[in-house]
């Protein structure tokens, strides 16, 4: 598999996990929706400033994500190493942000508990039929 196929399989996928480190070095995992936008190696995530998780990615930027697929006979994963930015830059959280946000951030998208996660991907394992495959990106 390669790199426009590791991006149009995570395209389709509606659940994104990631990771991040807590401040005594263990992982955290998180479901999430979907990135809400997806630039090569580039995935943006709509968020909670007030998360644990920003915390955690201020202090060590290192993340992973991972997206998967289960059919009945076969399972497709693809795990994506990388590092998160937290971004609160207006400009993009205009970019990111969707009708139904208001829900969550009930002062729009200028709501200071609103921020978006930039992360960049390095390296690729796609996980297949008891195969993997490692895709730098």
């Amino acid at each position: 598999m390669d790199k426009t196929q590791i991006i149009k399989f995570i395209s389709q996928q509606k659940t994104a996990f990631i990771a991040s480190v807590d401040e005594q070095g263990y992982p955290v995992v998180r479901a999430k929706f979907a990135p809400r936008k997806i630039n090569g190696n580039e995935f943006y995530f709509s968020t909670n400033t007030s998360s644990n998780k920003i915390k955690q990615f201020l202090a060590n930027n290192k993340a992973c994500l991972y997206f998967y697929k289960r059919g009945k006979f076969k399972f497709q994963g693809v795990s994506i190493t990388g590092e998160m930015q937290v971004c609160t830059e207006q400009e993009i959280k205009d970019e990111i942000w969707r009708f139904g946000d208001k829900l969550f951030y009930k002062q729009g998208v200028t709501d200071p508990d609103y921020c978006v996660l930039k992360f960049t991907g390095k390296t690729a394992e796609y996980y297949c039929d008891f195969k993997i495959e490692t895709v730098e990106l």
